[in-house]
């Protein structure tokens, strides 16, 4: 029996051996629901859920329906008491990985890859980004900076103004460079220079 804890520490060793430079995100809520995981690669930000042996599919459909309304691509990995039937429940773009203990290793095997998401929306994914880092993305893109505006304004502006494709490699890189020990300071400062603009 595997349970969530026996199979995240090695999950992410064989996440980081496939993909090479990835950031991993834990327990980042989405809509209504919360993603197991979050992967951040240079091109692309990927859901990833973990359903294990001793869990059910009682709310994987409605985290399916948040999964795929922020993550470019989605990944479920299942214990092997799911491995039969876990295709049955989620989307065929969805990647799908078993896990499965051997002696003292836990093996991951490819049950299938993960396609593009046809159904993210750029606006839910980019306000995955905290206030500062959508400022960076505007000082990137030589934009006004919207100070007294909402974070839903200025997220509409930057998906006017800025192609898909760079966007896309932009919001990774915030992901990459997000710190947590100084998030605090930056959202004071940001807030203070909100106030002195007002």
């Amino acid at each position: 029996m595997l349970y969530d804890r026996d199979i995240r520490e090695p999950l992410f060793d064989f996440l980081e051996e496939r993909y090479g430079k990835i950031r991993i995100i834990e327990e980042k809520q989405m809509g209504k629901s919360r993603a197991d995981i979050v992967m951040v690669l240079p091109d692309a930000v990927a859901g990833i859920e973990i359903k294990s042996d001793a869990d059910t599919y009682v709310r994987l459909q409605r985290q399916v329906r948040d999964y795929n309304r922020y993550y470019d691509t989605n990944l479920v990995v299942v214990g092997s008491t799911h491995a039969r039937h876990i295709k049955d429940h989620v989307p065929a773009w969805w990647g799908i990985l078993t896990a499965e203990k051997l002696g003292g290793t836990m093996d991951f095997y490819t049950l299938r890859e993960p396609g593009p998401n046809p159904k993210v929306d750029m606006k839910r994914k980019l306000g995955l980004l905290w206030r500062p880092e959508l400022a960076h993305i505007q000082e990137l893109n030589q934009m006004p900076k919207y100070r007294e505006k909402s974070k839903a304004f200025v997220i509409d502006k930057i998906l006017l103004k800025v192609p898909q494709e760079i966007l896309t490699l932009q919001i990774s890189e915030e992901l990459f460079q997000r710190d947590y020990t100084t998030i605090e300071e930056k959202i004071t400062e940001y807030r203070k220079q909100k106030k002195h603009n007002l």
